[in-house]
């Protein structure tokens, strides 16, 4: 990796056994490789298996006891930048989104993050708009460029495999765009935390 070449985590945040996340991450991977300003890693939730927070110590203190806190630790502080792959369940966040930040506090700093959602209609927005709210709180900046995927059902073939319109990935390439922006700006404060 260059040391121009910022690290983008897509964090797949459904951690359902049945779910698309998975085929609108792997889609937004290669995609987010193709547009060349970042080095993208697939990361999906589901791999750590976070239990309903359990750390005895708050997460501030950085003293975590468990295996899968401390790998879910370094996963996150080797980020620069975040995409969050992520449906709308009840108008919300997914519960397993809205732990898994619970988790940390010290690694999200002075990170940017955008966000691809779906769903029906909505294409997830209001999920969206519920997660920028405790993302600020972790001094996360989520920009206000996203990608939302509505009636996903309808963009994935028969395999499963995920099948943007135009709409979609012109959508993509401005918030990769805007996110390197945040991303190199806020390079200086994450290497002071």
């Amino acid at each position: 990796m260059s040391e121009l070449t910022l690290k983008l985590n897509i964090v797949i945040s459904s951690t359902r056994p049945v779910r698309v996340g998975p085929a609108l991450a792997e889609w937004f991977h290669d995609f987010a490789r193709a547009h060349g300003r970042f080095e993208p890693v697939l990361v999906d939730l589901a791999d750590f298996n976070l239990p309903v927070f359990d750390e005895p110590k708050h997460p501030r203190l950085r003293q975590y006891e468990h295996a899968h806190t401390k790998k879910w630790s370094e996963s996150v502080s080797s980020a620069d930048a975040f995409v969050f792959v992520m449906p709308e369940y009840n108008y919300f966040a997914p519960p397993s989104f809205v732990n898994a930040l619970n988790y940390l506090v010290a690694e999200w700093a002075y990170k940017t993050a955008g966000i691809l959602s779906y769903g029906g209609v909505s294409g997830g927005l209001r999920a969206a708009q519920s997660a920028k709210q405790l993302l600020t709180t972790l001094r996360v900046m989520p920009i206000p460029e996203g990608v939302p995927v509505p009636m996903v059902t309808q963009l994935l073939d028969e395999e499963g495999v995920f099948k943007p319109n135009d709409l979609i990935e012109n959508g993509a390439r401005t918030m990769l765009d805007e996110l390197h922006r945040w991303a190199a700006a806020l390079k200086p404060l994450r290497s002071e935390v």
